[in-house]
This record gives C-alpha cells, structure tokens and sequence, in this order.
C-alpha cells in the first residue's frame, strides 16, 4: 500500500497546470492526503474514478483545508477534532482567529489502522501563533493521535510546518528562532517522538539534503536550499510494517512536494 501525503499550496492551480492528474497517473497512491487545497469541492473540475474522496475546507474561502483520496472506502472519516475532545483545548490564536475553523485534520478509520492528515498552523513571520502552535495546537494534536492509538495504529501525515533537527534545513543557522525552527516548534515534534511516533523516512536515509519545501526566492529549489516540513509519521508499531519512504522533489506544482511510504502487502 503506498501513502502520499503533499501540500498542494491551492489544488486548482495544480491543476489547471495539469500537474494533478499526471501526478496520481505516475505514482498512483492507495492513499493521499492533501494540505492547503485552499478549496471546496465544488470548485474544484477535477474526477478521480473509483476513489473516494473526504474533504474538510476552511470557513475561510481561498484558504488552508485538507482532503484524503483513497481507493478503499474508510470506515469512517472525521472532520476536525471530534466534539468532546476539542472542548479540553484552545484553538484560537492571540488575534482571537480560530485554527479548529481552517479546515486542518481529517481521519480517516480503516480495517488496521487511523490515517489522520493534519495542516498544522504556521507560527508565522511575527511568531503571533507560536504560543497556539506550542500551547495547544501541538499538544493537542498529540492527544488526538494518543487517543486513536488506543484502539488501532496511527498513520498521521502531512505539512507539521516545522524542521526537526539541523539536518531538515539547508541554513539551520540563520535561521535559528524563525518561525519553523523555534525551539518551540522543535520540542513540539520532538514530544511526538517521545510518544513513540516514528518518523518513516529517517528510518530509511539519513544526513541533510532532503527537502520538502523551497522558498520562492533566490531560485530556492534548483540550488536545494529547502526545507523538510512535511513528514509521514507511525505509531511504533508499525515500524516494520515500512518497507520504504520516500521525498519525491521531481513532483513540481507547488512549492512543496510529495512525501510518501509504502507499507508491505498484509495492508
């Protein structure tokens, strides 16, 4: 079973460049997970066949939202966090905007496992949403996934808007304290890692070079000078249950690119 997960910066630009429906016909994902489609279905003249398809738009027009195509219909599928759950968290940031409106998370139930997409809310240039990210957001997005892996394992997926170590940036010094690399934003991740996530592609390639993100400027992507926000995280469990992960850099249309793992043939 192959996993994809990309953040498309706006599917109907992708598409309208025809790189969308090139990209599923190259690598034909079981399963994608999408972040910032910046869209609601509706608006959006594209038609996967035998594929279903979840998505959760921002109440905003024109901004974040998350979807999951897949070719094995879920058990169930949640938008957002669940009700009940939500109630124990703040999502909304200094400016009083609310992040559990932005269209962020979806889960996906299936037969052996959760699959979650999450969109998590960049701290912004100012940092005027690290303390939600490092307060709430991280935290709970955590418990959510604790939660569900009470019951099965979990996949989560998707842009976390953060770079784990000095290995998942080009210029880790400069941009020390920047939104993406607070220690903030790091220790966040690094909880997920305590918890016992795992993060697929370090199980296979290690070293610095491998981004997911490239800035707009300077000619960012031609020279690697990138970014690896972007990861497919598994509860321990499942570790060995990963044959591959992989950075697909080659995959243009957006200023990310997609992020994958193939899990063996039981799934």
């Amino acid at each position: 079973m192959k996993i994809y997960s990309w953040n498309v910066n706006g599917i109907r630009a992708v598409h309208k460049k025809g790189l969308f429906l090139s990209f599923l016909e190259a690598h034909k994902p079981d399963i994608l997970c999408l972040q910032e489609t910046k869209a609601e279905r509706g608006q959006v003249e594209i038609e996967v066949p035998n594929t279903f398809e979840h998505w959760n738009s921002a109440v905003k027009k024109g901004y974040s939202g998350t979807a999951i195509f897949s070719k094995q219909k879920p058990l169930k599928t949640i938008n957002g966090f669940p009700n009940d759950f939500a109630k124990r968290f703040t999502f909304a940031d200094e400016l009083k905007r609310d992040s559990a409106e932005e269209g962020r998370v979806i889960t996906a139930e299936f037969a052996k496992f959760h699959l979650v997409t999450v969109y998590t809310p960049n701290a912004k240039d100012d940092l005027s949403r690290l303390g939600l990210r490092h307060k709430h957001w991280d935290p709970a997005f955590l418990a959510y996934c604790k939660q569900l892996e009470k019951t099965k394992p979990v996949i989560f997926c998707g842009d976390l808007n953060v770079a784990h170590t000095e290995l998942d940036l080009a210029n880790p010094k400069p941009n020390r304290g920047k939104k993406g690399f607070t220690d903030e934003e790091r220790a966040g991740f690094q909880a997920f890692v305590d918890a016992g996530f795992v993060d697929t592609f370090r199980l296979f390639t290690q070293g610095n070079g491998h981004y997911s993100w490239w800035s707009h400027f300077a000619n960012s992507r031609a020279r690697n000078v990138g970014w690896r926000i972007d990861y497919l995280m598994v509860s321990d469990g499942l570790r060995g249950a990963v044959k591959s992960a992989q950075i697909h850099p080659e995959v243009m249309g957006s200023d990310h690119c997609p992020v994958s793992i193939t899990l063996d043939s039981t799934f």
